[in-house]
């Protein structure tokens, strides 16, 4: 089984709709092994926005001081789900990380819109309501970064004996 990391921003949780979107996942098998609500300062979103993920160097500068500065509007829910291929599915499911042009029944694509035009132009972070790990690497790392090897649950969900291999 694979292992992801999602964050539901400060802008899903100021809307009310987290237990929307985790419910999502649940809906499709993925389990729910740790999770915590949490408001990190800034130097903990600088290791997971630019050590982690290099956005400095993929986005630049500005786009990752208005990212920081969005999710430190409010605090934000860290999940661990965990399933087959979990993070391909996840990332299915959250969109393309500009709302504007995530397609409809993606979990941005449902409940936002702004795009990245719009939120350049009055130099804000885009409220795209989620972050998902990319890749195995960064999920591995984000996870580390995030909780400690205690939060993290190992149990069996009752769907998980379809995902099984026959023998």
């Amino acid at each position: 089984m694979e292992r992801t990391l999602i964050l539901l921003k400060p802008d899903a949780l100021q809307r009310g709709i987290a237990g929307e979107i985790i419910t999502r996942f649940e809906r499709v098998g993925l389990k729910i092994v740790a999770t915590k609500l949490q408001s990190p300062d800034y130097d903990h979103y600088f290791k997971h926005y630019e050590t982690i993920g290099q956005m400095i160097s993929r986005r630049g500068q500005q786009a990752f001081d208005v990212t920081l500065e969005l999710m430190q509007a409010g605090p934000v829910l860290a999940v661990v789900l965990e399933g087959v291929e979990s993070i391909s599915q996840v990332r299915k499911m959250v969109g393309t990380t500009e709302p504007k042009s995530a397609l409809p029944g993606t979990i941005r694509g449902d409940y936002a819109h702004v795009s990245f035009a719009h939120a350049d132009m009055n130099s804000q972070g885009i409220a795209n309501l989620i972050h998902a790990s990319g890749d195995a690497a960064d999920a591995e790392q984000e996870i580390k970064h995030w909780f400690n090897d205690e939060e993290l649950f190992t149990y069996s969900a009752v769907h998980e004996k379809f995902t099984q291999p026959v023998k």
